[in-house]
């Protein structure tokens, strides 16, 4: 069992309805549209797809449509995450019966367990399901970091095969790369850093960005693995104030706005998140228009 999902995992968004209930024949429209635009593989319900605001019973909904749509094309992977091991037991065991691929977890949240307890979270959710689970650092948003150590106990487990690696720290990713086992992956979780994770041992990204600029990141990661750095390099550079833009406030605020005015209808966010300001959309839409995506 190995980890490679394809080098351009998108974190696909929920779209959402008018009444702001899941709008599956969307989610199954944008996926369709992502798988043909660089997507090797999607997140369903992680942070960009407003996980936390989501029913158990919608994230399983969404799971099902996602991989009767593209589930023959692509990578699917559900997010499960959960602050509680129990509940993120209980959605592993249900998702693994929708049909995806792959699981995404996240690392507690706000409750800030210790080392031990993150080793021991991870291991119950592997345990919980035969797929194979990526696990996913984001100290920025959880408040606690996966240590090198502790990545590389979880990557001895036989189901753990992958990271989203987003520390911001080119070290610690360097560190897991060098010492983990074979067919143990790491991903990306920045995509302003996928080029500089790609030169330490990363084989792609999991990417919000690709939502709306996949074929770029695709050909970006392309260059670099064929050998053409400067070619990737200079589209990295191209690229890096849209990532930017992205996150002028909280994701995926932005990244749903951009879609939006693309003409994809993914709708507004749900609480507690609240649409851009009408300064952030002049600068977010003057930016796509910049970049030929409107």
């Amino acid at each position: 069992m190995t980890g490679n999902f394809g080098a351009v995992v998108t974190a696909m968004v929920t779209p959402f309805d008018e009444r702001g209930e899941v709008n599956y024949e969307a989610a199954a429209e944008l996926a369709a549209y992502l798988v043909k635009n660089g997507s090797t593989g999607l997140v369903l319900a992680g942070t960009t797809g407003e996980s936390p605001t989501l029913s158990m019973e919608e994230k399983l909904e969404l799971f099902r449509v996602v991989v009767e749509a593209v589930g023959e094309k692509a990578y699917i992977l559900a997010g499960t995450g959960s602050y509680s091991t129990r509940d993120a037991v209980k959605l592993t065991k249900a998702a693994s019966e929708t049909g995806v691929h792959g699981i995404l977890s996240v690392t507690p949240y706000y409750n800030r367990p210790p080392q031990e307890g993150l080793f021991r979270h991870f291991r119950e959710v592997a345990g919980a399901t035969d797929l194979p689970v990526m696990i996913y650092n984001v100290p920025k948003r959880t408040g606690v970091n996966i240590s090198p150590e502790t990545t590389l106990r979880l990557a001895e487990i036989e189901n753990i095969v992958s990271i989203k690696e987003a520390g911001q720290d080119l070290e610690q990713a360097a560190a897991i790369c060098r010492n983990a086992p074979p067919g143990f992956t790491v991903y990306s979780g920045d995509d302003s850093l996928t080029l500089p994770m790609l030169s330490v041992g990363a084989v792609g990204v999991v990417s919000v960005a690709s939502n709306i600029a996949g074929p770029a990141i695709a050909r970006m990661i392309a260059d670099y693995q064929n050998n053409r750095t400067e070619e990737a390099a200079a589209l990295h550079r191209k690229l890096l104030p849209l990532f930017q833009g992205l996150f002028m406030t909280s994701s995926p605020i932005p990244v749903k706005a951009a879609l939006k005015m693309m003409g994809f209808p993914v709708g507004e966010p749900r609480l507690p998140l609240v649409p851009l300001e009408a300064e952030q959309e002049a600068r977010l839409q003057q930016l796509l228009r910049e970049y030929g995506l409107i």
